[in-house]
């Protein structure tokens, strides 16, 4: 380990804020001893900077005005916790324009606005670290990225949403109706007091437009991705599906077909014996189609892990394999259960 420190501004100190910045102080020496450099937070942006908070950050490095974090020449990465589109977007293009780095799990941002920023950072040669926007702390949209770029995908098939696949595995496992097992997702806080986003399929096809994006190399937007939800599926559907030997789920689908993009989000059956089937509870799954395959993701995490991990990547400036490996071995994020599993087809 050198005696370089990387300085780290956030945008925001909330739930995820604040977990990010208690595992960089909590875990420092670990993550130095993997990243090769020590990790600071330097400068953070809240609405209220007088407010007390139980976190490990002076409090002269808390900030009312985001621009001061973006203007700091003190901060090296900018990590963007604010959600929603404005003024989050508008921020990152700032810090573009100052050279630096973003990482984000914005999915609102990126599945909106995500054109304009991978444009904004691939013009500057910067790095937008969004991994944590799908699917938490599954290491999967830096393979999609990288490791399987010479491969061509024709098909994604995805489990992107923990509250959905939730609520169907009790209705299909439990004989439970919509309504009640909405209720106990919500009651074990796997849904929000208002659903909508997650049971409406707005989130999934957020996830479903940047794993579109990225896959195919295109800029989709969540605006173009058919979007149903799961409030119409019924016990009946549920049983008739049983008895013919499939499970219901809602899937996030993106494919290429001669250059063209379909990418939709709705309620399907697929096969009891197939890879996703098995993906239960508030677990995600991801299945890709061509000559080497992504059979299974499965993901238990928070965004703040995956931010952690990749603000350390950017430290350590190594590859992915070193990424995931700094995820499965830094204690901060011994909780993640993530399995990435690629098979060649015969």
């Amino acid at each position: 380990m050198n005696d370089r420190t990387l300085r780290v501004g956030l945008l925001g100190c909330g739930t995820v804020g604040t977990a990010v910045a208690r595992l960089l102080h909590e875990h420092r020496e670990d993550i130095a001893r993997r990243a090769g450099c020590r990790l600071e937070v330097s400068k953070v942006a809240v609405r209220d900077p007088s407010k007390r908070r139980d976190v490990p950050v002076d409090a002269s490095a808390f900030t009312a005005d985001p621009m001061d974090v973006i203007d700091d020449p003190d901060v090296d990465i900018v990590c963007e916790l604010m959600g929603g589109s404005e003024p989050a977007g508008s921020l990152i293009l700032a810090a573009f324009d100052r050279d630096k780095p973003v990482v984000t799990a914005n999915k609102e941002l990126l599945s909106t606005r995500g054109r304009e920023l991978f444009d904004a950072s691939e013009a500057k040669g910067l790095d937008l670290y969004f991994e944590a926007a799908v699917g938490g702390g599954i290491p999967l949209v830096r393979p999609l990225k990288e490791s399987l770029t010479g491969e061509r995908l024709t098909r994604i098939i995805g489990i992107v949403n923990g509250t959905t696949n939730f609520v169907l595995t009790r209705m299909s496992e439990n004989g439970m109706s919509f309504a009640d097992a909405l209720e106990e997702a919500q009651r074990l806080g796997y849904a929000e007091a208002d659903p909508s986003a997650d049971v409406d399929g707005h989130d999934a096809a957020a996830k479903c437009a940047i794993l579109t994006s990225i896959a195919f190399n295109a800029r989709v937007v969540a605006a173009d991705v058919y979007r149903e939800g799961i409030a119409g599926v019924s016990t009946e559907d549920i049983e008739f599906a049983r008895r013919l030997g499939y499970v219901v789920k809602l899937l996030a689908i993106a494919e290429l077909h001669e250059e063209r993009i379909a990418a939709r989000v709705h309620p399907a059956m697929i096969p009891s014996n197939h890879p996703l089937a098995a993906v239960r509870d508030a677990f995600n799954g991801v299945f890709g189609d061509n000559e080497v395959s992504i059979k299974s993701v499965w993901q238990e995490g928070t965004g703040a892990d995956a931010q952690l991990v990749f603000i350390t990547h950017r430290a350590r400036e190594g590859s992915f394999q070193q990424a995931v490996t700094e995820l499965r071995d830094v204690r901060a994020v011994e909780e993640v259960r993530s399995v990435l599993r690629v098979e060649a087809e015969e």
